[in-house]
């Protein structure tokens, strides 16, 4: 039985996922802790629940997904996990961020393994398959478990609503059409865990998101 445990960090309030199994090994999905304050709150969560970190994975390369990469690879000794197609987001970060006033120390780490669609993600006694969504950002992916019956979406997709698609590499239509397509196409009871605000279910935004109707 997987545990999903979720953590809104940043002032944009992005959710931070951490996975983990009965082994106590897990992965850390889009680590968006900033401030030395919010790396430390993420560090001391995870050593409190003895968890042993053995995958570091992004969804998406954007600003607020990345914050805390460099410092999760670092402190756990892992490569960071992510689409190709998303490496220019990573290589530009200190500078995206600049445009926001902010001043990072560097960039996230490199890609150090590719993902792509069809991989199997492997922790504990656990998998996650990739689906790649493109559309928020060319290299966004979706982790989904389906015996479980969850995925955790990113920007892809949030409750009654979608990621946007105005940024570079975005494009409304690509997204709009990967949602129908890979995700709408999955069971109602799968739940979509979201890289902003709250869950929801396949079934729930196949009936109620504006956007996919």
């Amino acid at each position: 039985m997987i545990q999903i445990d979720i953590i809104p960090i940043n002032q944009w309030q992005e959710n931070t996922y951490i996975l983990s199994d009965e082994t106590k090994e897990c992965v850390i999905i889009d680590p968006g802790c900033l401030s030395p304050e919010e790396r430390e709150s993420v560090a001391k969560f995870i050593s409190d629940k003895g968890y042993t970190p053995v995958r570091l994975l992004q969804t998406h390369m954007h600003l607020d997904h990345v914050f805390g990469s460099k410092f999760i690879a670092d402190k756990y000794q892992l490569k960071l996990e992510a689409h190709k197609d998303d490496e220019f987001w990573g290589e530009q970060t200190v500078e995206y961020a600049a445009s926001f006033g902010m001043q990072l120390d560097s960039n996230p780490p490199a890609i150090g393994n590719y993902l792509s669609e069809g991989d199997v993600v492997k922790f504990g006694q656990s998998e996650l398959s990739v689906i790649h969504v493109p559309g928020h950002s060319p290299g966004g992916i979706v982790f989904y478990n389906e015996a479980e019956k969850f995925a955790i979406v990113g920007d892809v997709l949030f409750r009654e609503s979608i990621g946007r698609a105005d940024l570079p590499g975005g494009d409304f239509d690509t997204l709009v059409s990967n949602i129908k397509t890979k995700l709408l196409v999955l069971d109602d009871e799968v739940a979509v865990y979201p890289g902003h605000g709250p869950s929801s279910t396949i079934g729930h935004e196949r009936k109620n998101n504006p956007f996919l109707s």
